[in-house]
């Protein structure tokens, strides 16, 4: 059983939250920030290093991204409850324009501005708008006893406008 749109609203898991957003099987998640990755990244069994990223500034509000990958965060703060995990999908109007969407599942207790890997393969690129919204939260319950989430993630990008 997933949880409607309504239902993720009340649980006050994505805040600021649209009116628009609320969707009835999730809840839209808008795009705030464009990066670039630059540097490699380690994942070992016990290493792990993470790029970092060169912010992409929009001319207007806009970004004009060519073909490639872009890490993005997501201007919502995610809040996900005990008991329940989200799972997150690029919406269907960015698969259409010839860009997807990888999201990482959202594990009980998370609480954050969550990032996505976004990759543009129109040859054409893509016109993204900050604030556009381009992936769906889904928030399903979890079945039996569940720890909280205390990873490296917690908390990320809450300090982020």
């Amino acid at each position: 059983m997933f949880l409607r749109g309504e239902d993720i609203a009340l649980l006050g898991v994505a805040r600021p939250l649209n009116p628009e957003a609320m969707q009835p099987a999730g809840i839209d998640l808008s795009v705030w920030e464009v990066e670039v990755l630059d540097g490699r990244g380690v994942l070992g069994v016990s290493e792990r290093v993470v790029p970092q990223g060169k912010p992409l500034e929009p001319a207007s509000g806009w970004w004009e991204l060519e073909p490639g990958h872009y890490r993005i965060r997501f201007k919502e703060i995610v809040s996900i409850p005990r008991g329940y995990v989200g799972l997150c999908f690029p919406r269907s109007s960015l698969l259409r324009m010839g860009a997807v969407l990888y999201c990482a599942v959202w594990d009980p207790g998370y609480r954050g501005r969550g990032q996505a890997l976004l990759q543009v393969l129109n040859p054409g690129g893509l016109k993204l708008e900050k604030g556009a919204r381009v992936a769906q939260l889904v928030v399903a319950p979890v079945w039996g006893p569940v720890s909280g989430y205390t990873g490296m993630y917690q908390g990320e990008g809450i300090g982020s406008s």
